[in-house]
């Protein structure tokens, strides 16, 4: 932390062609667009004038430390977010989060197709390593269990695969160890639709468990967005799958994944 505050007391001194100041631009605009928030919406949010807010994301605002955490209190990031290292892309695995109805198998074929790069889901590794299914899985030793699973075919993932894409399941941000891992080794993309959808796209599939037996589904289902959304946004790359045909989505997917790469 005292590094990082020393770091942040030089901002305000160093040109606009420095590299850290291109670094605040990017993640802000990645944050405000992930949002869908107009640069008024967030002047408006942060007490920062949208004219300052415009060069900023061009990569020519110095600004201060104080102002620059107003804009990130309002984004709902951490200021330390801004400054960490780019993720290491050498081993060119995509990992797609998001709750079930996202769209990630469905977008996560079609990326692995256009890129000729394999595709996997965890929760089919995760019973390879078992040896059963995962309603067996749950059914005879828990939840405890898959998340030691889940880790174990993660971590036997990426040691076999330099390149891929991976769809895993919608839990996976609340285990630790496993979100560290996907966070650090992966370029990691959110996935996210509105409550309805994601409800709509599980029935489509013929899974009638989100529903079966409960009334209130629907608002199970908003509270467990919520809850997980801090983490998920947590992801490198956000894009919404909500009204729109999946090959827009992938573009923009193949657009985001790319200028990381860049």
């Amino acid at each position: 932390m005292l590094y990082l505050g020393f770091l942040l007391c030089i901002i305000v001194r160093m040109s606009t062609s420095h590299p850290i100041l291109q670094k605040i631009a990017q993640r802000i605009k990645g944050a405000r667009s992930a949002r869908k928030w107009s640069i008024r919406e967030l002047a408006e949010r942060s007490g920062v004038s949208p004219r300052f807010l415009t060069t900023l994301e061009s990569g020519g605002g110095n600004i201060s430390v104080v102002r620059l955490s107003d804009v990130c209190d309002a984004l709902g990031i951490a200021l330390h977010e801004i400054f960490a290292p780019d993720p290491d892309l050498s081993r060119g695995v995509v990992a797609l989060v998001g709750l079930k109805g996202a769209g990630k198998s469905t977008l996560g074929k079609a990326l692995a197709a256009q890129q000729n790069i394999p595709y996997s889901e965890l929760d089919e590794l995760i019973e390879e390593e078992a040896g059963m299914s995962l309603g067996e899985v749950f059914s005879l030793h828990g939840e405890s269990y898959y998340r030691r699973m889940e880790l174990e075919a993660l971590q036997n993932y990426l040691s076999r695969n330099e390149r891929g894409v991976l769809s895993t399941g919608g839990g996976i941000v609340t285990h630790g160890e496993s979100w560290e891992l996907l966070t650090d080794q992966c370029v990691t993309v959110w996935l996210h639709a509105s409550p309805e959808e994601h409800m709509e796209r599980v029935l489509q599939q013929g899974d009638q468990r989100p529903v079966k037996g409960r009334t209130n589904a629907m608002d199970e289902l908003r509270l467990l967005l919520q809850s997980r959304e801090r983490l998920y946004r947590k992801a490198h790359i956000h894009v919404s799958t909500s009204h729109r045909p999946p090959t827009e989505s992938v573009t923009e997917l193949v657009r985001e994944v790319q200028a990381m790469a860049g």
